[in-house]
């Protein structure tokens, strides 16, 4: 099992900056992959960026070049700095981590509220 637990969400105006983090627990040597995604209101839960286990970054287009996903593996933390903040990344945004092996498992945290005002 795996436990992530989100932190650093809030009210930011457009323009402006946050940053995320997930602290991860438990069995960490069985994830491959750690990621995030959103989920806007009256919307899907989309995938927003994620880091390999070899440090392969891939973002959505929609954030390229305004967020940065990181990590500190000592700390068995992941980051997402999220500049140039738009009022459409609005939503709730949940940290998870992939198990890719025999069988694939998603785990997901609880989710941490970004409000971008205009």
């Amino acid at each position: 099992q795996v436990q992530l637990v989100e932190s650093g969400g809030g009210l930011v105006q457009a323009g402006g900056s946050l940053r995320l983090s997930c602290a991860a627990s438990g069995s960490m040597f069985s994830i491959n992959v750690m990621g995030w995604h959103r989920q806007a209101p009256g919307k899907q839960r989309e995938w927003v960026a994620r880091i390999t286990s070899a440090d392969s970054i891939n973002y959505a287009d929609s954030v390229k070049g305004r967020f940065t996903i990181s990590r500190d593996n000592a700390k068995n933390t992941v980051y997402l700095q999220m500049n140039s903040l738009k009022p459409e990344d609005t939503a709730v945004y949940y940290c998870t981590a992939d198990s890719i092996g025999v069988s694939f498992r998603r785990y997901w945290g609880q989710g941490t509220q970004v409000t971008v005002s205009s």
